[in-house]
């Protein structure tokens, strides 16, 4: 009961906020400057059957799967050895520093002169992920309980067991909070990327070719296919870290 509770109160929500956009486009009336949700929907419906839409999707959600993947992977590893490295720290610092702070479109074009367009959107995510993961990473590591450590030590506890006994335990709400910020953060830049570097049969793409023609409801229909599968690839990740919680809590 109290589940279908929220499930009704999510709809609720979820129709309040369409009936507002319906509004705004009915107050507007220019289909140019936005469409209602039903336009939307129906470009949606157009592109679904095209062969060139689902390319655009595949390629764009394995090139950003990937760089989210190896910017998080690298993130927690540089992690770890910052924090058990007091100088690799220090070392580390300005250039995380640096990836924080320059701007997606500089470093586009540095790619595209670099590698061309063809793996954008990969170096982008990498890019923008591995910050976010490091510091959060970092962070958790660094607030270690020293006592378990220092009792750890005391028995001679080895690194493996040390790492699933004590640090995953309490890292992974660091980490769960950084890779779902991580995961929005991704696509937001890497389908951006796509815009500027115009690699063929992107989700970027598509979004250039609609804007060159003027075409708002396929805008907002790729920017809804892009919302879904950021939303998507982030529940997944939830389940993920919280069955490996859950199967940790069942082997004790």
């Amino acid at each position: 009961m109290r589940r279908r509770g929220r499930l009704l109160k999510k709809a609720a929500i979820a129709v309040f906020w369409l009936a507002l956009w319906q509004l705004l486009a009915a107050l507007v009336n220019n289909k140019v400057l936005i469409v209602g949700p039903y336009e939307t929907l129906l470009a949606l419906i157009a592109m679904l059957p095209t062969a060139a839409f689902w390319r655009a999707v595949l390629n764009s959600l394995l090139r950003i799967t990937a760089g989210f993947c190896i910017g998080g992977l690298l993130g927690v590893l540089l992690a770890f050895c910052a924090c058990f490295s007091p100088l690799l720290r220090e070392v580390f610092s300005p250039f995380v520093s640096a990836m924080k702070a320059v701007p997606v479109a500089s470093f586009v074009i540095l790619v595209l002169i670099w590698a061309g367009s063809a793996m954008l959107s990969l170096f982008v995510t990498t890019v923008v992920v591995l910050p976010i993961l490091y510091i959060n990473t970092l962070e958790g590591l660094l607030a270690t309980d020293r006592k378990l450590l220092e009792l750890a030590a005391v028995y001679h506890m080895p690194f493996p067991a040390r790492l699933r006994g004590i640090y995953l335990p309490q890292l992974r709400p660091h980490l769960v909070g950084a890779a779902q910020l991580a995961c929005g953060m991704a696509w937001k830049s890497g389908v951006a990327a796509e815009v500027i570097g115009q690699p063929l049969a992107s989700l970027g793409n598509e979004l250039y070719r609609a804007k060159i023609y003027l075409e708002t409801d396929r805008i907002l229909a790729v920017t809804a296919v892009t919302v879904f599968l950021s939303w998507l690839l982030e529940r997944l990740l939830g389940l993920a870290l919280r069955g490996g919680k859950r199967r940790e809590e069942g082997k004790k």
